[in-house]
């Protein structure tokens, strides 16, 4: 006949602690503390060198517009862009309220055999603590100038980033191979 699990009573020696199951417990308790414990580390270490909670700084600098010369409107604006953040941010677009059509952001590339072209690029990244210096050799703003621009006119400019934001900045129309 067996008893009903009611009845049953259980073993005075099965609740209590052994040396083993204390070893066990304190194993268990043990290794969640100490991973934590170098995590907390590893996290002072990154905020006591600067690097955590920076975020990008974006400064916009040296603004100028090619002038275009005989019957060509199309032509380049360029600037210095300055990440003094902690962190990589991503200049996505330039638009211009003084430009018709589209300004598209370019990058130079030379051929094999010594010819030039320029390809769309989608962004250009703006490195945490350093600079992005657009020229004609690299990358550049490609747009349609406007009749009437002449050397000092300022054309306003608005720089789109990732993570900065939007940057309103006035770039100057000089003649190519003047600021370069």
């Amino acid at each position: 006949m067996t008893i009903p699990t009611a009845e049953r009573t259980a073993d005075p020696r099965a609740s209590r602690p052994t040396r083993r199951r204390i070893a066990d417990g304190l194993l268990a308790a043990v290794a969640p503390i100490a991973a934590c414990s170098v995590a907390l580390g590893g996290l002072t270490t990154w905020v006591g060198s600067g690097s955590a909670g920076s975020p990008p700084r974006i400064a916009v600098t040296d603004g100028r517009v090619f002038l275009p010369y005989g019957d060509v409107r199309d032509t380049a604006a360029f600037f210095r862009i300055t990440n003094s953040g902690g962190a990589d941010d991503r200049l996505l677009k330039v638009t211009s309220s003084a430009v018709r059509g589209d300004a598209t952001l370019s990058r130079h590339r030379m051929t094999g055999g010594r010819m030039a072209y320029a390809e769309t690029v989608d962004s250009a990244r703006v490195p945490a603590d350093g600079t992005l210096a657009m020229s004609p050799y690299g990358l550049d703003v490609t747009l349609r100038a406007q009749p009437g621009w002449q050397t000092g006119t300022y054309v306003p400019f608005t720089l789109h980033f990732e993570y900065g934001g939007r940057i309103e900045v006035q770039a100057v129309v000089v003649r190519p191979g003047q600021g370069e």
